[in-house]
């Protein structure tokens, strides 16, 4: 493969080690990835047992109502599990909160957005209206079109939000429950704030059929490879989205995996712990360097403006020290002037601001 063509494949998600890896000329498990956002602490040794576990159940169908996994979701978020469905990944259950939002009218997006969520919308023809969201800090950018009246419309955001970090109150988003006929709310990265500093909407859910939650297990845990998620939301909705899917989504080692990792509490102080330090050193230390603004957030990863080009940096970065941080390409609001870091342990943030301070004075 040519040099050109290598850039030219350019991916549209972070952790694409292949691609990095050709780029770098270098195996890839050679690649320090800040391109994920990905808990760097994991996987939690009682996942990796659950999996070893798991092994015996191989010759076995996975339980079609995933029960035990069920029932652990339950327990953690003081639910019946009739409200919970797991998932192959949030990016699964996207798809079908995608097709219950293109049955509506339209569809407030916030922008910039998470590619998948276009995807999804797209899949089924929605009409999107965009909702430009402000950098660094903005209110949700939906009130005059909820004034306008929306009462058939549907509303997708994340929160925190994806690329920026943002963080919105229960009580920001709580009056569009009353105005949009669906409101989808990805919270993928909520589990990285202490739970008294969580802002998820999942004790709104049994008082609003119209609010569907998206979760991920695999980012906090560490465990991206067995793609595992969940949705909270209405019983009638979630066995809607039940028929609509293949047999089986979620295989017998993913879902041992999430039962002992959801019982995990040790790993999530340790999480909790290690990503409150962490983030204020990255945030310093790339604060310090010329030419690069990061930006406050709420999740396990930053977004820096940059007077450099994003697309250089991250090429020399790879070339020079083997490191790999996220575009922003595919957030066309956003561009070239702008890269995404996922927050990894005090060294490897260190190896970062190092090699970026090299390639900066150049």
């Amino acid at each position: 493969m040519g040099q050109a063509s290598k850039i030219e494949n350019r991916p549209i998600h972070g952790g694409n080690l292949v691609w990095a890896s050709l780029l770098a000329n270098c195996p890839p498990d050679s690649i320090l990835d800040f391109s994920a956002s990905i808990n760097p602490l994991g996987p939690p040794p009682s996942a990796i047992a659950a999996i070893q576990r798991g092994l015996e159940r191989l010759s076995a169908y996975p339980d079609p109502n995933y029960s035990q996994l069920r029932l652990a979701l339950a327990e953690q978020h003081n639910l019946s599990p009739e409200w919970i469905l797991p998932g192959n990944g949030a990016a699964e259950l996207l798809t079908w909160a995608g097709w219950d939002l293109s049955e509506l009218e339209s569809v407030y997006l916030l922008t910039p957005a998470f590619g998948d969520y276009w995807r999804a919308l797209k899949t089924f023809q929605a009409k999107v209206v965009s909702c430009p969201l402000s950098v660094p800090r903005s209110p949700l950018p939906i009130a005059t079109a909820a004034r306008q009246g929306v009462r058939n419309a549907g509303l997708l955001l994340n929160n925190p939000h994806n690329p920026t970090g943002q963080l919105w109150t229960v009580e920001e988003i709580a009056p569009y429950l009353e105005q949009f006929a669906l409101v989808v709310v990805d919270e993928a990265f909520m589990d990285f704030l202490r739970p008294d500093r969580q802002q998820s909407l999942i004790s709104r859910v049994s008082c609003h059929p119209n609010l569907a939650i998206l979760r991920s297990l695999t980012k906090f845990y560490s465990l991206p490879g067995l793609r595992l998620g969940y949705a909270i939301a209405h019983p009638d909705r979630l066995q809607r989205w039940q028929q609509r899917r293949d047999p089986w989504p979620v295989n017998v080692l993913a879902a041992e995996a999430g039962v002992a990792a959801l019982r995990d509490t040790a790993f999530e102080r340790q999480t909790w712990d290690w990503l409150e330090s962490a983030r204020s050193q990255l945030f310093n230390s790339l604060s310090a360097l010329p030419g690069l603004e990061p930006q406050p957030g709420a999740a396990n990863f930053l977004l820096v403006r940059s007077d450099r080009s994003s697309v250089q940096l991250q090429e020399e970065l790879l070339r020079a020290h083997r490191i790999l941080i996220r575009d922003c390409l595919s957030f066309p609001e956003l561009g070239g002037s702008y890269f995404r870091v996922a927050i990894r342990t005090l060294p490897e943030n260190e190896r970062l601001r190092s090699g970026l301070s090299d390639i900066l004075k150049k």
